[in-house]
């Protein structure tokens, strides 16, 4: 087991619904940045839009193939870069770009339209391909506890640790100068279970969101393709760390 199971429970009420929380999510949108690209900066800051909406799980992944124009990503891994690619293939697409949102893990539009991507939020929900499975999240006194209903289908029980703000300053490459602000960043992607339809409760122990950088989470049930390529999100819930980090 990871360091990233561990929640703080100093910093954390039991039972008590903190700001940032979201229980009940219209859907779920992932944008796939970089610090290298130029045309990526309105997208962060459409993020931040739906982040300020409170209604959607949004979750930043900065990539790393930007690395080579001259800045390296402070914030990028490989593993998000092969999550973006996983999408791709689970899409039946030839390749990625940025700034590129992947909604509900079912579609993509290009992350700088807060308006397309919450018009595809609506249209995916109108086709039933929306969030149809409730999950719920919530700390109770050590323990972190996850509880998802019966259901049709079978996927992974997912949790992405991120950071609620990051400011950087970006010295070269094609956005050198420029003091950016980037939210809800993703730095690790654990998986914690697997849901086959039925009753299904995780409890993890309570030890370490809300120190260094671990500021929250996002709980997503979703699909897998035959290679493991993240596919359909069919639940989500967000936890917020009850205090925040100096920004």
């Amino acid at each position: 087991m990871t360091s990233a199971f561990w929640l703080t429970v100093s910093l954390l009420v039991a039972g008590t619904a903190l700001a940032g929380d979201i229980s009940s999510p219209k859907g779920v949108v992932e944008l796939f940045t970089s610090q290298g690209c130029s045309s990526c900066p309105p997208a962060d800051a459409a993020l931040k839009q739906i982040v300020d909406q409170g209604d959607v799980v949004a979750l930043s992944y900065h990539v790393d193939y930007w690395n080579y124009l001259g800045w390296t990503d402070t914030l990028s891994s490989k593993e998000n870069t092969e999550r973006q690619y996983g999408y791709a293939h689970s899409m039946g697409r030839s390749g990625v770009y940025t700034p590129q949102a992947i909604i509900n893990g079912r579609a993509h539009v290009k992350g700088t339209d807060v308006a397309a991507i919450n018009g595809k939020i609506s249209q995916l929900h109108g086709e039933g391909q929306g969030l149809t499975v409730p999950i719920t999240a919530r700390m109770n006194g050590e323990e972190m506890e996850i509880s998802i209903p019966a259901g049709e289908g079978r996927a992974d029980v997912v949790v992405a640790y991120f950071t609620k703000k990051e400011a950087v300053t970006v010295e070269r490459g094609e956005n050198s100068g420029r003091q950016m602000e980037y939210w809800h960043n993703v730095y690790d992607v654990q998986t914690v279970g697997m849901w086959e339809g039925k009753d299904l409760k995780i409890t993890l122990p309570a030890k370490a969101m809300g120190r260094s950088k671990k500021d929250g989470c996002a709980i997503l049930l979703q699909a897998s393709g035959p290679k493991g390529e993240p596919a359909a999100i069919m639940g989500a819930a967000v936890l917020m760390a009850g205090r925040k980090r100096p920004q």
